[in-house]
């Protein structure tokens, strides 16, 4: 009979066990959990995030429920209190790897061509609330700040680090690795003359708001022939420098663009982008609200809210798991042609996680075997005619 793989050993093809492995060994990661292996740690975990899993008992009832599964998985028996140790001490570093590895994959079999270099750059917080006494507080909460570098186009993360909630935004958008004609856009909390200048001297663009303390001065009106977008109109485009006092200052050319939302509020727009139009910058600006909505879709379908340990590596470990997670289900849906929307995938990987069918028609219902057919004997064959 022919071996098919059931859901979650299909999600998992696009980690190499191999390379994982190289990595493993290069952070020795199994050094204290020689039985619970850094796998079998990265597959119990985005199993708890693809199930909605927010306890560790939850965890190993469901995970050891399937044991059938468990040899093509490459992994064992799961006990709660040694996953709860190897959260508290396994290196993070194993899953940011794993995570920038797959996010490199992701690239290659979601690229589109002809599709505009752009990234979306945000942070979003991770309330802990007061049991965990260690969490640091911002001014507005105590948690931790999940910071993401998106492409839109393709709809996947592409960088991901977690850090303290009192960490600035700009710290980490500063590490943010640079590709020349790609457009960055972000908000006014990465402001930050230093970093625009090695974006513009890399060749790349930003699309960012003017703080209110920030002052311009016009040197120059554009004209522009289409000032209406989609729920926006064009208020004033202009070449503007930067006139500051102190020592503030920002030797390139910079343009201002005003725009009028039709929900009411007027918004200014800074960008060293001189060849698009208003409008078209003006949406780039508008399409980072999608990063927002990636937020939402993670916090709500993968449990970021809800964490299977209390210290703080156990935390970074199980939001890498759940951006992990995504992806392999971005990746899965675009090998197999899936085109439903991402949330109603989710929640059918949900219910068929462990049951083997292909993810290709994960939506249909299981084939009905009919009764075979009888063989119809010709007639009077078995029949005895007596005188």
């Amino acid at each position: 009979m022919r071996y098919v793989d059931s859901t979650f050993g299909s999600l998992l093809k696009p980690i190499e066990r191999r390379w994982f492995q190289k990595v493993v060994d290069r952070h020795d990661g199994d050094a204290y959990d020689k039985r619970f292996r850094s796998w079998d740690h990265l597959v119990a975990l985005i199993c708890a995030q693809l199930q909605g899993i927010d306890g560790l008992r939850g965890l190993e009832t469901a995970f050891n429920a399937n044991p059938q599964h468990h040899y093509h998985l490459g992994t064992g028996k799961l006990v709660r209190s040694t996953l709860s140790d190897a959260n508290a001490r396994r290196p993070v570093a194993i899953f940011e790897e794993a995570f920038a590895k797959l996010a490199g994959t992701a690239d290659r079999h979601t690229r589109q061509e002809g599709a505009a270099m752009v990234r979306l750059i945000d942070a979003s917080p991770i309330p802990l609330r007061q049991f965990c006494h260690w969490a640091r507080w911002n001014g507005r909460i105590r948690g931790m700040k999940l910071h993401v570098v998106y492409d839109p186009a393709r709809d996947i993360p592409t960088c991901v680090e977690a850090t303290a909630a009192n960490v600035n935004d700009v710290e980490i958008g500063q590490r943010t690795p640079i590709k020349a004609g790609t457009t960055y856009v972000f908000d006014k909390g990465y402001c930050h003359f230093g970093w625009w200048h090695k974006i513009n001297d890399c060749g790349a663009f930003f699309v960012t708001r003017k703080k209110i303390n920030m002052r311009l001065r016009a040197v120059r009106h554009r004209t522009n022939r289409k000032r209406k977008g989609d729920g926006f109109v064009i208020i004033a485009d202009d070449e503007v420098k930067l006139i500051s006092k102190g020592n503030a200052r920002l030797p390139i050319p910079l343009r201002r663009i005003k725009v009028r939302r039709e929900s009411g509020g007027t918004i200014t727009l800074l960008t060293n982008d001189h060849s698009r139009t208003a409008v078209e910058i003006a949406a780039l600006y508008k399409s980072r609200w999608q990063i927002e909505l990636l937020f939402r879709w993670i916090k709500q379908h993968l449990d970021i809210g809800k964490f299977l340990g209390r210290n703080e590596n156990a935390i970074r470990l199980q939001v890498l798991a759940a951006m992990i997670a995504y992806l392999l289900l971005r990746i899965a849906a675009k090998l197999n042609g899936v085109k439903m929307l991402p949330i109603r995938f989710a929640e059918l990987v949900r219910q068929f996680l462990f049951t083997r069918r292909s993810i290709a028609a994960i939506d249909k219902p299981p084939p009905i075997n009919p009764s075979k057919p009888h063989p119809q004997s010709v007639p009077d064959q078995f029949a005895f005619c007596y005188q």
